[in-house]
């Protein structure tokens, strides 16, 4: 076989790419009728299957990588991943243990809390794909000063109310539906409300503390707008499972709400201790405090013409607007420092310190009150 028919083989067994597609229908001889011999204007060729996909970018690229191309590509640009933020997983997964134990003291009952995924969604879409009947819970991050969502699907709704009211073990619950909420069964599903946003403010806490209060409960999509349909939000699936019962909760924080604390969200961390590390913030302080700094003593500054500057020569003396007992400024690189008057010590200059340090307005005390050691 001549090798001009293998590497036509191998061309045909490759994937198709938007480059490669391309040169195919450019390299393609045109349609010719019987008569004239003539091309047809008017006769289009019908794209077969793999050329569709790899138009809509549901085809795989070139690396086995499984990389998007085509319209998919286009679409996939404008999502923003919660990856970005690694410091979330951390917190959910936190939040998930505690979870655990505050709904076995709740419920007087094994209940297992799993994290089910993290991923962004626009708020719109997520809205759109409640399945009704849905328990919604407004929310509002005091400090963030922005609101949250958390749904509560009907599977996990009946199932709390089942196991709160006395159900009996091992049978899934009764669903009743055409019926609006009663007030008992929203307070004891406020009840659960109230100890997920108490865990979560315990999970946040040693990041960035913040106070979630519970604004208002609906039942109606329509009636929850506290993003635009186009903004991004991070949605948090949570699984409860109760001896053979139970649902799913959604955690959805806008990214609007999350922003006063991205930089925080931005870094990575190692351990429970989420950033604090009490000796090697003790190794820099010691550092920090037996490092060697250059300290000026500025007795006078003045503007002058460049042009008289450029005249400057050897024995020109310069008037200072400054007295003998002038005060100078002792300064840290561009930071004022104190001020001190000039003297004379042996055959040496010195200056006397006459107003102490500027020291910076933010303590030590207020330092750590705001950011408080998990340890302690």
């Amino acid at each position: 076989m001549a090798s001009s028919d293998l590497e036509a083989q191998d061309k045909d067994k490759l994937p198709l790419t938007p480059e490669g597609m391309a040169a195919e229908w450019a390299a393609m001889p045109d349609i010719v009728d019987e008569d004239g011999g003539e091309a047809e204007a008017n006769i289009d060729r019908l794209m077969n299957q793999d050329e569709i996909d790899t138009m809509l970018g549901f085809s795989a690229g070139d690396d086995g990588k499984g990389g998007r191309n085509g319209i998919q590509a286009i679409v996939d640009s404008g999502s923003v991943t919660y990856e970005r933020l690694p410091m979330l997983e951390i917190i959910f997964e936190r939040l998930v243990r505690l979870l655990s134990t505050s709904l076995r003291n709740l419920f007087s009952d094994n209940v297992e809390v799993t994290l089910e995924g993290i991923r962004s969604v626009r708020f719109g879409d997520y809205m759109n794909s409640i399945s009704l009947p849905a328990m919604l819970a407004v929310f509002k991050a005091e400090e963030w000063d922005n609101f949250g969502l958390i749904t509560i699907e009907s599977a996990l709704t009946y199932s709390v109310l089942d196991t709160m009211l006395g159900g009996k073990r091992g049978q899934s619950a009764a669903r009743v539906d055409g019926r609006p909420f009663t007030s008992i069964e929203m307070n004891l599903l406020r009840r659960v409300i109230g100890v997920v946003l108490g865990d979560a403010e315990a999970a946040f806490r040693p990041l960035s503390p913040v106070n979630f209060r519970i604004d208002r409960i609906e039942s109606n999509p329509r009636f929850v707008s506290i993003s635009r349909p186009a903004n991004a939000a991070i949605r948090v699936e949570l699984r409860f499972d109760m001896e053979g019962r139970g649902g799913s909760l959604h955690l959805l924080l806008p990214y609007a709400t999350i922003e006063p604390i991205r930089e925080l969200l931005l870094e990575s961390f190692m351990g429970e201790k989420l950033g604090r590390d009490p000796i090697w913030e003790n190794h820099l302080a010691t550092e920090v405090w037996q490092a060697d700094v250059a300290v000026k003593c500025v007795l006078h500054e003045c503007t002058m013409p460049l042009k008289r500057v450029m005249k400057l020569e050897i024995g020109d003396t310069l008037m200072f607007d400054a007295r003998p007992d002038s005060v100078a400024s002792l300064r840290c690189g561009e930071f004022i420092v104190s001020e001190g008057r000039i003297g004379r010590v042996d055959d040496k200059i010195a200056v006397q310190v006459v107003s102490p340090l500027r020291r910076s307005k933010t303590t030590m005390a207020a330092f750590d009150t705001s950011h408080p050691n998990p340890a302690s």
